[in-house]
């Protein structure tokens, strides 16, 4: 039995030496043995933390290329998820986690934006015209647990056959004000800022801008204001003195 055993130790030795992936283990009941938690680590899914007040969204630039790898979509945005559970809560949308997909075509195009585990995303869909394009649809989804422990919920708003954006071929939209998203009852979506540009973009870069209304309304409203206020001023200074000018030849001796 001594010699059988001698015998096959020689014989391991001589295996580990030569052949390679045979290795020695050690009969040591100190040695412990790997956990399943180490070989398959738990697995983090990502969930949206929603928040009980807004909050400026981040703002990234999206850009999605054809076969060719030539932009066809470019989108500057940030995005806040609104959700009315009771009250409102807000999520926005976090650039650093985002997946881009979709596909462009010669007269409509798709701009997706997805977060991992899907647990949200956002979608816009391209319509071409003659001389104009436009967003015909928007959708969105977002998905969080309502309670510890409990499922998660999934909120899903859609808005379709809409001319949103519009903008001339070769042109970009622009928005610095706030456009807000009505997809549902429970769900609304915020952007802003806002920019994007679809199917003709130069070296991938934006053409010449298109205001918006909202901006525009900003910018001319308190112009028109301003100079409503000075022109009231004028016809009171003018009246008074029309009026005292009057007065005094009222008063000259015949």
């Amino acid at each position: 039995m001594m010699l059988q055993a001698h015998t096959d130790g020689w014989t391991l030795l001589f295996l580990a030496a030569f052949i390679p992936g045979v290795h020695l283990q050690r009969n040591d009941s100190s040695i412990q043995p790997v956990s399943d938690s180490e070989l398959h680590p738990e697995v983090v899914i990502y969930r949206p933390v929603l928040q009980p007040s807004e909050s400026i969204p981040p703002t990234e630039t999206y850009m999605l290329k054809d076969v060719l790898g030539t932009v066809c979509i470019k989108a500057t945005l940030g995005a806040e998820y609104i959700v009315i559970e009771k009250k409102p809560w807000y999520f926005s949308l976090d650039p650093s986690r985002v997946r881009t997909s979709g596909y462009c075509g010669t007269e409509d195009a798709v701009l997706s934006l997805t977060l991992p585990d899907n647990a949200a995303s956002l979608q816009f869909n391209f319509r071409k015209d003659k001389d104009a394009f436009y967003v015909v649809k928007v959708t969105a989804h977002l998905a969080y647990p309502i309670c510890q422990g409990c499922a998660n919920k999934s909120y899903l708003g859609l808005l379709a056959h809409e001319k949103l954006f519009r903008t001339t071929n070769g042109q970009s939209f622009n928005c610095k004000s706030e456009s807000l998203l009505l997809l549902s009852s429970q769900l609304s979506i915020k952007l802003v800022p806002l920019q994007m540009q679809a199917f003709s973009l130069r070296k991938g870069q934006y053409g010449k801008e298109m205001e918006c209304w909202a901006d525009f309304n900003k910018r001319v409203i308190p112009i028109i204001v301003g100079a409503t206020v000075v022109g009231l001023l004028l016809i009171a200074v003018l009246t008074f003195l029309v009026v005292r000018d009057r007065r005094r030849q009222g008063y000259d001796p015949l």
